[in-house]
């Protein structure tokens, strides 16, 4: 669907018409002077969003209707701060601008009117028995009545912004105050349970006092999916959701499925049950909820509820309203869509037409049957078709970058407002199906060894010249061919990262791109990495994902694998390091056998290594005091908590060779190897090490 793709699609150029393009633009005359300055949309980007607010159905206010539908109460200035009193959490005072009835050149209008809708806070009833409190987090949090008390779906990203919203439900629902008897996580992704102890308190789960209900698989993922990869990831996501970046017109304006990602600490409660069954019924407190495992859709750990006596449906996070992700950018595993088109399909068979409403984690409710089946069936044939679709272009030999500009969507499933492109993309979706089946190799020799981005830059501005790379970048700006215009100023910027021309010049070709977005996370990243190019690295309020309670509910074998990800293989073997080691958790009865060889560290579960080093027996009291830094190796020693047997020497070498990652690493210029780099390489005639 050309709406969902970049416009004035980029014209694939040979490398010969590249280098004669190149050669016709003379080193000797005077390029424009670029600045530092935000841009307004140029006249080619005006004029494309423009053209959009005829082409798609904006006299269709449904989502509007449905959004406002049994609204009962709000905080009309919501600012909720931190639990320092300092900080901000949440507010939503900053998007304003996107009340002033306004059609602005730099959003691209479908973006704009989903950016509207979920302005859209407050509390709101779905029917007797259910309600919801939406846009006080980047998620909805769902309360529904039991017998004695009340469910609660999802409680949001912090204890903050989920205890505001419960106040609020309190305030102004009969008997708003009677217990939270149970409280049911749909998936392990934070903005679903790190608001949990704002609501319920450890000690009312230990004296069983409340539930914690999770899919299959949610302990594992919650904790370890952000972990390997946690840094890398946390830097990723500040591109993707634009944390950095002023809110306003010609900056941060949505999240798709919300407004931002609140500030603060997540909190967690270990589950008290996880669902094992595809299909199982759970009653808690007199009320019936069957769930639905969701696996390796939006999220590797995934759960649906229907409720027999509110004839609705929860369909979590696998129904929004928008297309999600399929390959998230912040980095994550990708998605299955074939598996998300037939979860779907059983939510559609099973409990969709006996469904009286639908309501999700994000965006707003649907009500009457029909209504409920049509969005079923079409969110269904939306992520099927994305694969279908997406292999059926791949078995006619479409590789995985050409599939954007091959990919078209059917009508009857682009003008529906809930099936747009607005979180994930068409596009985007497409590359990961082939990604998920074929990887990323696009089975062209000249693609398997590339030079790195800094030696293929290096190599363009030797050979064609920065000053006619930029000049050829400035005309493609002028005729408005943005991505063309980025790809390659983009190797200026790399092979000169000081270059000023270079970096306002890819800087405003970015922000135009980033305007003429429909999702969200695209526009983000576009528009971070022109701030960034303009201003440098901009530093940040954002979500402590490594709070306590993750630490501390973190599987010690997910610790020592992450251990294996700080060393420093490299230095480590060119040392010819070695160590040997066992450790012992005694309340939770774990032992791990520990090696350090050849520039790598192993562990088992279950074994004791010879002949170690040493041997550390502990509680796993003394392990997270440990994690969480609150006392040292030493001083546990000498308390008694830990007993060490054998030379510590080893470990204490180990720490040496244990890198400590910066979040804030280079995105849009060139990396600073010395951070890394020891100046070990691999011997051999690969022309990979040429």
């Amino acid at each position: 669907m050309k709406a969902n793709l970049l416009p004035l699609s980029l014209v694939i150029v040979s490398a010969l018409t590249a280098t004669a393009s190149f050669a016709g633009a003379s080193a000797n005359e005077a390029l424009p002077a670029f600045n530092a300055e935000s841009k307004n949309a140029t006249k080619y980007t005006a004029d494309f969003n423009n053209s959009l607010r005829s082409q798609l159905n904006f006299a269709d206010t449904t989502d509007f209707e449905l959004a406002d539908k049994g609204f009962i109460a709000r905080e009309d200035n919501l600012k909720i701060m931190n639990k320092d009193g300092k900080s901000v959490a949440w507010e939503l005072g900053s998007y304003d601008f996107l009340l002033q009835g306004k059609d602005f050149d730099s959003i691209h209008p479908s973006m704009q009117r989903q950016a509207v809708l979920n302005m859209k806070h407050g509390l709101y009833q779905v029917r007797d028995g259910v309600y919801q409190v939406r846009g006080y987090d980047l998620a909805n949090i769902t309360f529904v009545r039991s017998e004695n008390g009340w469910i609660v779906f999802d409680p949001l990203t912090i204890p903050e912004t989920a205890e505001a919203a419960y106040e609020l439900f309190k305030k102004h629902v009969p008997n708003g105050d009677l217990p939270i008897k149970a409280v049911v996580y749909s998936h392990s992704h934070a903005d679903h349970f790190g608001g949990v102890k704002g609501i319920v308190s450890q000690q009312q789960v230990d004296a069983g006092e409340v539930e914690i209900i999770a899919p299959r698989g949610f302990t594992k993922h919650s904790i370890s999916e952000n972990v390997l990869a946690g840094t890398a990831m946390a830097r990723r996501v500040l591109y993707q959701y634009g944390t950095s970046l002023d809110k306003g017109a010609q900056g941060q304006v949505d999240a798709a499925i919300g407004k931002s990602v609140a500030s603060g600490e997540l909190s967690l409660i270990i589950p008290t049950l996880e669902v094992q069954d595809d299909i199982q019924s759970v009653t808690v407190d007199g009320l019936e909820l069957v769930m639905q495992n969701a696996p390796e859709t939006e999220a590797p750990s995934e759960m649906n509820t229907y409720i027999p006596e509110y004839k609705t449906y929860w369909g979590a996070e696998t129904t929004v309203g928008g297309l999600h992700n399929l390959y998230t950018l912040r980095g994550a595993f990708v998605r299955d869509s074939l598996q998300w088109a037939d979860v779907i399909n059983e939510a559609l068979y099973e409990f969709g037409h006996h469904s009286e409403v639908l309501i999700a984690s994000h965006s707003w409710p649907r009500w009457g049957n029909d209504n409920v089946v049509n969005f079923l069936e079409k969110q269904r044939d939306m992520y099927g078709y994305l694969h279908d679709e997406s292999l059926r272009l791949a078995n006619h030999g479409v590789n995985i970058n050409d599939i954007q500009d091959e990919f078209k969507v059917p009508e009857t499933l682009a003008n529906e407002w809930y099936l747009r492109g607005y979180h994930g993309s068409y596009h985007r979706n497409a590359k990961a199906v082939l990604n998920k089946y074929l990887g990323y190799f696009d089975m062209n020799p000249a693609s398997l060894i590339p030079h790195s981005t800094t030696e293929s830059a290096k190599r363009y501005v030797e050979d064609f010249g920065a000053d006619n790379i930029i000049a050829a970048g400035s005309k493609a700006f002028d005729r408005g061919d943005y991505r063309w215009c980025a790809e390659i100023v983009n190797k200026v910027v790399f092979a000169e990262p000081e270059n000023k021309q270079a970096r306002y010049l890819q800087a405003d070709c970015l922000e135009q791109l980033g305007y003429q977005s429909e999702s969200s996370g695209e526009r983000n990243v576009f528009l971070v990495g022109a701030d960034e190019l303009r201003r440098g690295i901009v530093k940040g309020a954002s979500t402590k994902t490594a709070s306590a309670d993750m630490i501390q509910n973190m599987p010690t074998a997910d610790f020592l694998n992450y251990m294996g990800v700080r060393l420093n293989g490299p230095k480590a073997a060119q040392d010819s390091f070695e160590m040997r080691a066992n450790l012992i958790i005694t309340d939770e009865n774990e032992k791990f056998a520990i090696e350090v060889k050849n520039g790598r560290m192993s562990s088992i579960e279950g074994f004791d290594v010879n002949n170690p080093n040493f041997t550390l027996t502990m509680q796993r009291s003394a392990f997270d005091q440990l994690l969480t830094q609150q006392s040292t190796m030493q001083e546990l020693i000498k308390s008694g908590e830990i007993k060490a047997e054998g030379s510590l020497d080893k470990l204490g070498e180990l720490t040496g060779y244990l890198d400590n990652f910066e979040m804030y690493f280079n995105v849009i210029e060139p990396q600073d190897h010395s951070k890394y780099s020891v100046g070990y390489s691999a011997s051999g005639e690969s022309p990979i090490n040429r």
